[in-house]
């Protein structure tokens, strides 16, 4: 009896032994088969809880976002390659026929190498496979253009960021271009050829290139928005016998400039008859729109720019010329209304120096003309607050003399004065200089910048 009883155990612990190898060796065979069974992707989703359409099929992604992939065969993924970058996935957020993953911010695009740049690539123990997916940069972004009145023919450069491979940029009147166009290195500007028959009534540039595209501030080629130019546009005003006085027989209309070249009749801040400016002088010269009865900014601009636009959104532009360094002494005034007697830092005003940048000294010189952007918030009683153009349109609409113009001025200010920062100590004393500034095209252009979508059916 113990004897069958122990052969029973014996038969027993056999079995189990068998059924436990059966066991293993069918997982195995179950690893075996998820470690050797085909990827296939269907469809990729960009998940975005910030849009309308949360979970929406994409052809491409950008940098940071978050992607549902939907196939087969995902389980036992071991590396997930994204232009050729190792890329994060958690397991949790992984089934058989879909995952979740999030394309790194250190993905390369288009520095990656060739024969991985949009792709990616899922590694399993025993198989692989790549799927085709554009791979595109944060978006592109436009921070300003070098010239934004210029002719038909000439060049322009377009700064900003995430601007690689540019391939398309769209002119006011829907006049494109798209093999006039020069590349940058690092993203972070491109050359463009202007051509013919952009639309003077103006607006923002369409850009396109390897990361999407982007728009400009609506203030390219906004002849609308012309106050003076010397030649038609906007009247010029000048009175009296004082020698700051620019009056129009001081205008100059030689041709100069290289590249961007002068446009007609332009202001020389320093009239030829003015040998040089002395040390330690304000309101060295001046020039004037006439103002009172004559200038018509509301009746003008708000057609185009609406009175109740955020100041925000409004700026002042104007066309420099200054052939030779301009550094360490002298700077232009910009003076919204007829109040100032010549050396305030305050008020409607605006001192435009620009040698110094940022905290540094850095000579100021231009081969051609070239843009200035001055936002209206730049202007000292504007910088802080709730404003709207209405504000400024009743400023001058109340000034005793309505007048919009430039002083030259040669006095010493301390590098707080262009910071802001009391701290900013530092003194700039100032000397006699013969220094050559022309301006051109002065105008009230819209700062405002359309707003792109990946999507543009939202």
């Amino acid at each position: 009896m113990a004897k069958q009883m122990k052969n029973r155990l014996k038969y027993r612990n056999i079995l189990l032994s068998v059924l436990l190898c059966m066991v293993v060796i069918s997982a195995c065979d179950n690893d075996d088969d998820i470690a050797s069974s085909p990827i296939s992707v269907q469809k990729i989703f960009l998940e975005d809880a910030d849009s309308n359409v949360p979970d929406r099929e994409v052809k491409y992604a950008r940098l940071g976002q978050l992607l549902r992939i939907e196939g087969s065969g995902f389980l036992g993924l071991k590396r997930v390659y994204i232009n050729g970058y190792s890329t994060y996935f958690n397991p949790v957020f992984v089934t058989d026929n879909s995952m979740l993953i999030r394309v790194s911010e250190n993905t390369p695009t288009t520095e990656s190498d060739p024969g991985d740049r949009n792709k990616i690539h899922f590694v399993k123990d025993a198989t692989a496979f790549t799927y085709e997916f554009e791979i595109r940069a944060s978006a592109p972004a436009i921070t300003g253009v070098s010239h934004t009145m210029p002719l038909a023919g000439e060049w322009i450069t377009v700064y900003g960021t995430g601007l690689y491979e540019v391939n398309r940029v769209v002119f006011p009147g829907n006049i494109e271009e798209t093999s006039e166009i020069a590349n940058g290195e690092d993203g972070e500007s491109f050359m463009v050829k202007v051509p013919a028959g952009v639309s003077e009534d103006g607006g923002s540039l369409l850009i396109e290139c390897a990361n999407g595209g982007a728009y400009s501030p609506a203030y390219f080629n906004f002849k609308a928005g012309v106050i003076l130019n010397f030649d038609g546009r906007g009247s010029q005003g000048s009175w009296g016998s004082s020698v700051s006085m620019i009056k129009p027989e001081d205008l100059e209309s030689a041709s100069v400039g290289f590249g961007n070249v002068s446009q007609g009749t332009y202001c020389a801040h320093r009239p030829q008859r003015i040998a040089s400016f002395d040390a330690g002088k304000n309101r060295c010269s001046e020039v004037w729109t006439a103002g009172n009865g004559v200038d018509d900014w509301r009746g003008q601009l708000t057609p185009y720019i609406p009175a109740s636009t955020p100041l925000s959104e409004v700026g002042f532009q104007f066309d420099i010329y200054v052939p030779e360094e301009w550094v360490g002494t002298g700077y232009l005034k910009i003076c919204l209304q007829n109040g100032f007697n010549g050396g305030e830092w305050e008020k409607d005003s605006y001192n435009f120096v620009p040698w110094i940048v940022g905290k540094e000294v850095v000579p100021f010189k231009t081969q051609g003309w070239q843009t200035v952007t001055v936002p209206i918030t730049k202007l000292y009683m504007y910088a802080e607050g709730d404003f709207t153009f209405e504000d400024v349109l009743t400023r001058r609409e109340t000034a005793s003399y309505s007048n919009f113009g430039f002083y030259f001025e040669n006095s010493e200010f301390t590098l707080g004065n262009v910071t802001g920062n009391s701290s900013d100590e530092t003194a700039f004393v100032p000397s006699a200089t013969s220094v050559r500034v022309y301006s051109d095209n002065w105008r009230v252009v819209s700062l405002a910048i359309p707003s792109y979508s990946d999507f543009p059916e939202e």
